[in-house]
């Protein structure tokens, strides 16, 4: 029977960089450093009054979490309301972006399927 390497990691201890998009990011599970090979799973963070970049992805479908603050969603030809508690299905090719409205940093959880790669965001 084969063992799987279980792995933690933890938000404090991951070094934020910033995507194509312009989305400050701490990669929590990512196949490049983690025993996870289909997916990943990040934090995204948008500052107060900040936009990312539209893009899509033409492989990688995407699942939003929004976990802290408010925002404004653009997901192809919808714009909504985005708050804490509210979950986004991103299909492959579909053009999306966040703003920040609130008060606060938005923090996003992001799950991507196959895992989050900059060859495969197209900004627009």
């Amino acid at each position: 029977m084969e063992q799987v390497a279980m792995q933690k990691t933890t938000l404090a201890e991951i070094a934020p960089y910033i995507t194509k998009d312009g989305s400050e990011i701490r990669e929590l599970l990512h196949p490049g450093q983690h025993a996870v090979r289909q997916q990943s799973l990040a934090e995204a963070v948008v500052a107060i009054g900040a936009r990312t970049e539209l893009h899509r992805h033409h492989v990688t479908e995407e699942i939003y979490h929004v976990t802290r603050g408010q925002g404004l969603m653009t997901l192809g030809g919808q714009r909504f309301a985005i708050a804490a508690g509210d979950s986004i299905a991103i299909a492959p090719g579909t053009p999306h972006c966040l703003e920040n409205t609130g008060a606060e940093a938005l923090h996003i959880l992001c799950c991507c399927a196959p895992a989050y790669a900059h060859e495969d965001t197209e900004l627009l």
